[in-house]
């Protein structure tokens, strides 16, 4: 290669890279920000975010949490939808559990550890889908005065699943049971299992130690309605776990609290949570909504809480 091709080949390259430089880092990123000041988009393009006395709370795009110091309900407000992200809508840390439906046995927690004053999580306690989703339906039912009963749910709030141990056929489910344990209930926390026989056999507690995955592994369904009064959203977190949203049945449920604790009528609260609801997006898009944050800031402008 002569110097001249060499020059020329190289000074094309550069006169390149500055015509892309001006048109990406320079022309395009000013084009956006030109179009995210027009009406309309500029509240978007700066983050969405709401505020109260002048000060910014959040924005209506994150869901955000509604609690004391202890992680209790703050009871003058709409509770959000449950969140995975971090300690709760960590735009950091954005995901879900990654527990899927086949998740229904409890890890149980060393009651040595649990004697010696630890928590259960620090003892080793890591709940499975199904107790995550029965504990947050009773417990939601608590904090509502609902029923928070659930296909496949214990009345202690954890999944109703039992190890089923004995002869099996060739599909590998079992014929003759000869022992069969509730798995998610261990013997240092209840005084009975939730189920006494299972085919004519008497259930046992689980004991921590025992591996007890030799055994069938049955989910029961019990006698909960199938249409349960605390919704999906209530105990299920969002693939993100930023939603701000939750359904409308969930609102309905929280309007006698939050009407009460404020001094105002439920239906006074029900017209709030009217103005903020949205319907589905061109009217086919997604689901119909309430918006959280907005739905508290107009609670707390109109209603004002007063211990």
């Amino acid at each position: 290669m002569t110097f001249s091709s060499f020059v020329r080949m190289h000074w094309a390259a550069l006169r390149t890279l500055l015509v892309l430089t001006v048109i990406t880092g320079l022309a395009y990123p000013l084009l956006i920000w030109l179009a995210a000041q027009l009406p309309g988009l500029h509240d978007k393009a700066e983050g969405s975010i709401l505020t109260a006395n002048g000060k910014p709370v959040g924005s209506r795009l994150i869901g955000q949490l509604f609690t004391d110091k202890d992680g209790n309900a703050l009871p003058q407000y709409f509770q959000s939808r449950p969140s995975s992200a971090g300690n709760g809508y960590d735009p950091m840390a954005s995901g879900g559990s990654n527990l899927g439906p086949e998740s229904i046995v409890d890890t149980p927690a060393d009651p040595s550890q649990l004697t010696a004053g630890k928590s259960a999580s620090d003892a080793g306690f890591k709940p499975s889908l199904l107790t995550t989703v029965c504990s947050r339906s009773a417990a939601v039912g608590k904090l509502e005065g609902v029923n928070g009963s659930r296909p496949f749910c214990t009345g202690g709030g954890v999944g109703a699943a039992l190890s089923v141990i004995g002869p099996r056929d060739t599909r590998g489910n079992v014929t003759h049971p000869t022992r069969v344990v509730s798995v998610n209930e261990p013997c240092e926390s209840v005084a009975a299992p939730f189920l006494a026989l299972y085919e004519g056999v008497r259930v046992e507690c689980a004991k921590y130690g025992v591996d007890y995955s030799i055994g069938q592994i049955v989910p029961v369904r019990g006698a909960a309605p199938a249409d349960p009064v605390v919704p999906a959203d209530a105990v299920t977190a969002g693939g993100s776990g930023l939603d701000p949203n939750i359904s409308p049945a969930y609102a309905a449920i929280q309007v006698g609290r939050v009407a009460k604790v404020r001094h105002v009528s439920p239906d006074q609260i029900r017209e709030v949570v009217a103005q903020n609801s949205h319907g589905r997006g061109l009217g086919f898009f997604g689901e119909p909504s309430v918006n959280v944050l907005q739905l508290n800031l107009q609670l707390d402008s109109k209603y004002p809480f007063t211990s």
